[in-house]
């Protein structure tokens, strides 16, 4: 143990209480049920603001990347400054993120872009900060109920994100969304406010490590443009060209830096345990298949005609199967410890994705299998995700709790961001494939959007893989029994 102890002297009896779990859920649904209905409405912000396509995909992606690159920075500084300080600025940034949203004026991006920013950085102070109350405040059985609750607020809110901000935009006026999130982040506020702070006290301060953020910022910003313009731009263009050389000196001169600092912002020795480690890998992969929402609605408005409403409503299954099993997958938790429930989890959700990749039939038998599809990714994901947050975090030093939550979410928000790019890029790169020979028999009904078909198949087909992935990275890295760390 290091000479850090924690505050939570000040206030030795406090107990988390059910109002604390509320206004942590509140906070938490800003960004993943308010900020992300634009994966659904952006075409109607899009034609409203009178803005550009590529400034549209920019808005829509650009908050889960900056969460994730600011996150374990948050993480840090809410260990260091207190938990409480930290999830109220975060609510703050919040109120102010949306208000610019809302009051966006049509004829410029720039409203837009800035509180979709302020958006991602109000999340990336939020998600660490709470997950560190909970571990700060609740213990055992509290503990893993408080987490299904804070899991309800994240899997459930991307969940119902799509049908939400359809509905709400098509009655109401999408401006709503974000005057209703503003409306949620006080009422956060208020719940959460007189907890006690719990924060690490040190005997000295170590350095901010500017270069390893930097580095970090510049590879991440990078990377996601070679993803998400590539294919515009051109693969063998000068200017990819120098974006992937750029992305992979910075990310080379962070890993370096990083590994070698005592006090990077990263901290990299919490991958030395390997159930935290494995934890978090399959935390990333499964929030990168948040790309298989984006490309089956995009098809179904695309090609069968459905409105954002009507495409939203296919979600409703993904909603009430995420929010019926979050709580199963705390007791089966509870009962055989988190790999079973998290390999059980991930094997549901892959054969969800599965049945979506079956673009080759014909509209109303393909609407009926994405259906389905999405109610068994929300059970899946839902057994997945309180086991998942408590492998993490209850194999953690408690005065690393922020940064590893930190860590933790950032793989959350990037897995989305990148998830959601990589789809996206190969949707559209195949899209525009002309003769695909023996596979164009195989569709049924309409030949002529049998490219479209294609390309979205395939890249749902990278969706299921990631999770694949994710199944054998928890099968080599989660143990059979419980363990945990003071």
């Amino acid at each position: 143990m290091t000479n850090a102890t924690l505050s939570l002297a000040a206030a030795p009896a406090y107990e988390g209480t059910n109002r604390l779990i509320l206004g942590i859920v509140l906070a938490v649904v800003t960004f993943w049920l308010f900020a992300q209905t634009t994966l659904n409405v952006a075409p109607t912000m899009r034609d409203d603001l009178h803005i550009t396509n590529s400034e549209s995909n920019i808005a829509v992606s650009i908050t889960a990347l900056f969460s994730g690159i600011f996150i374990v920075v948050a993480g840090g500084l809410a260990d260091q400054f207190g938990r409480v300080k930290l999830t109220n600025i975060g609510l703050a940034l919040s109120i102010l993120g949306s208000l610019l949203i809302a009051l966006s004026p049509p004829g410029t991006a720039m409203f837009l872009m800035a509180g979709r920013i302020i958006q991602g950085i109000s999340a990336a102070c939020i998600m660490p900060a709470t997950l560190a109350l909970i571990k700060a405040y609740f213990t055992d059985k509290e503990r893993q109920r408080a987490l299904s609750f804070w899991s309800i607020g994240s899997w459930g809110g991307s969940g119902v994100c799509a049908l939400f901000g359809g509905l709400v935009a098509s009655t109401m006026g999408w401006r709503w969304i974000f005057w209703m999130s503003i409306a949620v982040a006080v009422a956060s506020f208020l719940l959460i406010r007189g907890t006690p702070e719990s924060k690490v006290e040190t005997a000295e301060r170590k350095p901010f490590d500017w270069f390893g953020l930097i580095t970090f910022i510049v590879a991440m910003v990078a990377v996601n443009v070679v993803i998400g313009q590539g294919s515009a731009l051109g693969w063998v263009s000068a200017k990819v060209l120098l974006l992937t050389v750029l992305f992979i000196v910075s990310a080379f001169l962070f890993l370096r830096t990083e590994s070698r600092s005592a006090s990077g912002f990263v901290d990299l020795t919490l991958f030395g345990n390997t159930t935290y480690s494995g934890a978090t890998l399959s935390n990333f992969l499964l929030n990168g298949a948040a790309g298989t929402l984006l490309v089956t609605l995009t098809l179904v408005q695309q090609e069968a005609g459905l409105s954002s409403l009507q495409s939203g409503l296919l979600t409703a299954g993904y909603l009430i199967a995420i929010l019926s099993t979050i709580r199963v997958g705390e007791k089966l938790l509870q009962k055989m410890g988190p790999r079973k429930p998290m390999l059980i989890g991930c094997w549901i959700t892959a054969i969800g994705i599965l049945l979506t990749t079956c673009t080759f039939l014909l509209a109303r038998e393909y609407l009926v299998a994405a259906s389905v599809g999405f109610t068994l990714f929300g059970i899946g994901l839902g057994l997945y995700a309180t086991p998942s947050t408590d492998a993490a975090l209850s194999n953690v030093p408690q005065d690393k709790a922020g940064s590893a939550s930190g860590i933790y979410k950032m793989a959350s928000s990037l897995g989305a961001a990148f998830g959601v790019a990589i789809s996206a890029a190969i949707f559209t790169g195949l899209s525009h494939l002309q003769d695909l020979g023996p596979i164009a028999d195989i569709a049924m009904g309409r030949t002529d959007n049998v490219n479209v078909r294609f390309a979205a198949s395939m890249a749902l087909m990278f969706n299921v893989v990631m999770v694949v992935i994710a199944i054998v990275a928890i099968a080599m890295t989660v143990p059979k029994r419980r363990q945990s760390s003071g």
